[in-house]
């Protein structure tokens, strides 16, 4: 029984800390430093993701082995800065990591 309460419990934190943002988003302002650093959190939290899977989560133990990985990333890196266009980026270094998978 203890155990459901503290499921439960929690269950109902998390939802009220989720829907607090909607419902008082609007009514609260934070300090332009917050705001300022709430930019770079998408961002930090994408390279935290991508940087691992790029380079195989083995660290760089075998470099070989992750190069259509990392020609792909930056494929895509210099796609969306050329052109800023998100289904070029997808499609090119999509394009490049087949291409290096079947050729090594």
């Amino acid at each position: 029984m203890r155990i459901w309460l503290i499921i439960i419990a929690g269950g109902l934190v998390t939802y009220g800390s989720r829907v607090s943002f909607i419902a008082f988003g609007d009514k609260i302002s934070l300090p332009k430093s917050i705001e300022k650093a709430l930019a770079y959190v998408a961002p930090a939290a994408f390279a935290g993701i991508s940087v691992p899977l790029v380079l195989g989560g083995d660290g760089l133990t075998n470099i070989v082995a992750d190069i259509p990985e990392i020609a792909a990333a930056l494929t895509a890196i210099g796609a969306v800065w050329w052109k800023r266009s998100i289904p070029l980026s997808i499609i090119s270094a999509m394009s490049v990591l087949l291409v290096l998978e079947w050729l090594l």
